[in-house]
């Protein structure tokens, strides 16, 4: 699989990246990548404009650069009582991948986090980080990926998060959350993520197949 990448979490200079879209694409198309969401950080005050920029621009870049680009949102920050509603809200104005900023241990998320995104829906939970058993089963039961994480910080708790996504029959699916160009996936990047989640090949192949059964929900195909 290294050489082969799939990444649903990535950001632009809409939110807090370094990259405009048609970059961050490009780069990722060079780097091996077959599909790449567009998921930049919003909450209320600006899911709007950003899902909508995104889903213009996801059709001409896929067209043009030949990579299936996907046009999504990563729902941050948002209070949990309201999470589940945001959802819809981002799938109704155009986001077909729609994340929620997980519980992360390196920053102050609102408790509660995790277990809203995966109740109400998300397509995945990103840096969970001390998953619970539980928020693992409704997110099994409800076909919630749970993310396993190249980005600082986050990757601390990726073992955690692999062990009781197996315990719980539940979903995986690996991503980047870049931010920079630094942090577009490689294989070095893949390889540690990998040994540091203590994952089989068996279990790499199954999450590449996570990876493509959510392309293929969303009315995609790959591009290669």
């Amino acid at each position: 699989m290294a050489g082969i990448f799939y990444d649903f979490h990535t950001h632009t200079f809409f939110s807090d990246g370094d990259l405009s879209p048609s970059e961050l694409v490009y780069r990722g198309k060079v780097a091996g990548y077959r599909a790449i969401a567009l998921t930049d950080h919003c909450d209320l005050s600006n899911i709007d404009f950003v899902v909508k920029r995104m889903c213009v621009v996801s059709k001409v870049l896929s067209k043009e650069y030949g990579i299936t680009v996907i046009p999504g949102a990563e729902l941050t920050y948002v209070p949990p009582r309201i999470i589940p509603e945001t959802i819809m809200y981002a799938r109704r104005l155009g986001a077909k991948i729609v994340v929620v900023h997980g519980e992360t241990t390196v920053e102050p998320v609102p408790p509660g986090t995790n277990y809203a995104a995966v109740k109400g829906k998300a397509d995945i939970l990103a840096h969970p980080g001390k998953l619970e058993a539980e928020v693992a089963r409704i997110a099994a039961k409800n076909g919630v990926l749970l993310e396993l994480t190249t980005r600082r910080g986050h990757k601390l708790t990726n073992l955690r998060v692999a062990q009781t996504a197996k315990k719980c029959n539940a979903k995986l699916v690996i991503n980047t959350d870049t931010h920079t160009p630094e942090n577009i996936m490689d294989t070095v990047k893949f390889k540690k993520l990998v040994k540091q989640a203590g994952l089989t090949l068996g279990e790499i192949d199954k999450i590449r197949s996570n990876s493509i059964e959510l392309i293929r929900k969303k009315g995609y195909t790959e591009k290669w």
